[in-house]
């Protein structure tokens, strides 16, 4: 990424990121400049290319063969064992048979099992193989290290406010597009 003094930077992975002009800046360098609804859509433009360019590296922690887009759905098996393919849909915002794909795709890789719903037996409740779980476990201890070195300076109630902010900016945006607006 190219910083507003238009050097070069690296995203966390390593990876050198397009500029945009828009780095991180010292807190008043938009004063006269854009609002804060603009500078919200710069850092969110930025994490998710950020997030993006280290999805990679992140998912081959798990399996060498893991699409970067497979992490996010064995976060949320992780934390919530048995879930059905239509709740990742749902959760994810996206179609069952993209999800029924990479299910399919992850239980080659022994990361998940699928077993019968026993309240509907047309559905399938599914978990992480041991396998699976040593494996994601491993790689998000490398991922919360790797936070916990980046934002070594920060004070935990600072790093707990973001999380905190980041949860309720995430479910305000899915209810803003669940309402249909």
């Amino acid at each position: 990424m190219l910083s507003s003094t238009g050097t070069s930077s690296t995203d966390a992975s390593g990876d050198q990121v397009p500029g945009d002009g828009a780095g991180a800046e010292a807190p008043g360098d938009h004063d006269t400049g854009p609002g804060p609804f603009e500078g919200l859509e710069r850092e969110i433009r930025l994490l998710i290319r950020r997030a993006q360019s280290s999805g990679a590296s992140i998912a081959r922690r798990v399996h060498p063969e893991l699409d970067a887009s497979a992490y996010p759905i064995l976060a949320h098996i992780a934390e919530r064992p048995g879930t059905r393919g239509s709740d990742l849909a749902t959760f994810f915002g996206v179609g069952r048979a993209t999800v029924s794909r990479q299910l399919s795709r992850l239980a080659e890789l022994g990361l998940v099992e699928r077993t019968v719903d026993p309240e509907d037996s047309r559905g399938q409740r599914i978990t992480l193989t041991p396998d699976g779980a040593a494996r994601f476990d491993q790689a998000r201890t490398s991922r919360v290290a790797m936070l916990e070195g980046a934002l070594a300076t920060w004070e935990t109630e600072d790093v707990a406010q973001l999380a905190q902010l980041l949860n309720r900016y995430s479910a305000d945006i899915v209810a803003w597009k669940q309402s249909g607006r």
